[in-house]
């Protein structure tokens, strides 16, 4: 192959953006060009390619084979191009944007997140605390944390912690209730979001029958407000009990029985065309240091 061979650049971003979004409309919009501009481009690229990349329906455009061929390498070519020029910029500064699980934001990141920021004064992180699953492609984020099994096509994965659980409850409710001696007694036990999976996992794991009761399944939502809910007073709680370790050295939160652990883990996501922009680099040590995980999706090879 020689540089010859090459397609556009121009082109082949505007065709990365409606491959994406399969849309012109939405194409031209997020590249501030006009429709017939990015019909162009297409054009453009498809006699270059000798074949069509869409196919053309009235309310629709859908990728041809030779489209969805093209699209995945256009999307990593440009990110590469992207990360490559960023570093070579020396662009460690600037903001980093990360998508963290609610509970994982609150109780692990939150408190910690400024011991980064001390050692990386130039850069400003902004987190957002959501259950959505970020599309790199399309999702304004540099980095996300996300439970699963770390297998993400185009994304670099890195083992944080284990997704583990155990019921926990304050020391009020042990006061007017007593404390559970044995994994049956939580039965008798007020359970907060008794429909919760995991104490389903948790009970079975014991070789306890769990039925939950036969009533509104009222839900917290997150994990981090039926601890709080726990903290309270109001029942047991099922929680992972890395979150809150300082709830249980400061005696708001009690840990009667061992955890049980889920086949899924936290993982530190991002592109794998990234993997070299600094800003990024410099999060994941800290942030692999901090708990001493190593790196183990993809592969532990840094480029």
């Amino acid at each position: 192959m020689s540089l010859k061979d090459l397609p556009p650049l121009a082109a082949v971003r505007v065709f990365e953006a409606a491959a994406r979004r399969l849309s012109f409309t939405q194409a031209a919009e997020e590249l501030g060009m006009t429709q017939a501009a990015v019909s162009y481009q297409i054009k453009v690229l498809e006699e270059r390619l000798g074949a069509p990349l869409f196919l053309r329906r009235p309310r629709a455009v859908e990728l041809t084979p030779a489209g969805h061929l093209f699209a995945p390498a256009a999307s990593e070519a440009l990110e590469t191009l992207a990360a490559a020029f960023s570093a070579a910029r020396g662009n460690l500064g600037g903001i980093l944007s990360i998508s963290v699980l609610p509970t994982f934001a609150a109780h692990w990141l939150a408190p910690r997140i400024g011991e980064f920021q001390m050692a990386q004064p130039d850069i400003a992180v902004r987190i957002t605390a959501t259950r959505q699953i970020v599309e790199f492609g399309r999702d304004n984020f540099d980095l996300s944390i996300r439970a699963g099994d770390g297998n993400w096509p185009g994304i670099r994965a890195h083992r944080l912690m284990e997704v583990d659980f155990t019921p926990m409850f304050s020391p009020r409710l042990a006061e007017r209730l007593g404390t559970p001696r044995a994994p049956e007694d939580l039965l008798k036990y007020p359970l907060i979001d008794p429909g919760d999976e995991w104490w389903q996992l948790w009970f079975a794991e014991h070789g306890i029958a769990y039925d939950p009761p036969d009533q509104p399944d009222s839900q917290m939502g997150d994990q981090h407000l039926a601890a709080r809910a726990a903290i309270g007073g109001q029942g047991l709680a099922i929680l992972s009990p890395g979150f809150y370790t300082m709830e249980i050295e400061n005696g708001l939160l009690l840990q009667s029985f061992g955890t049980v652990a889920e086949a899924r883990s936290y993982w530190l996501c991002y592109p794998e065309s990234r993997r070299n922009v600094p800003k990024i680099r410099a999060f994941r040590d800290w942030i692999l240091e901090a708990l001493d995980a190593p790196p183990v999706r993809p592969s532990d090879a840094e480029g």
